[in-house]
């Protein structure tokens, strides 16, 4: 199988191998009770979506530097924008980390 077709985005809400290794990372890192599979990779991080507040999304920051060596920095005016959710973080994600 070619590697960019995984990178592709799927029909409605499923996830790429990429976004359920994330949403992974993000259950585990915070001891949520939502089975990963089970995220909307659309539905907003914060609030109404999965409901993670700004600790969480600290936590998570931390995850995120130390699996993928991407540093989110607090005080980046793209936060909102990176943390929509689930699929726009991992969009971050891959087009900074460290190969």
């Amino acid at each position: 199988m070619n590697e960019p077709a995984m990178k592709e985005t799927l029909p409605g809400n499923a996830m790429t191998a990429e976004e359920l290794k994330l949403a992974q990372l993000i259950t585990s890192s915070l001891n949520l009770e939502t089975p990963a599979a089970q995220i909307d990779p659309g539905a907003s991080l914060y609030g109404e979506g999965l409901g993670l507040d700004s600790i969480d999304i600290l936590e998570v920051a931390l995850a995120i530097s130390k699996t993928y060596g991407v540093k989110l920095r607090s005080d980046d005016e793209q936060n909102r924008k990176i943390f929509t959710s689930l699929r726009s973080l991992n969009e971050y994600i891959q087009q900074h980390r460290v190969k």
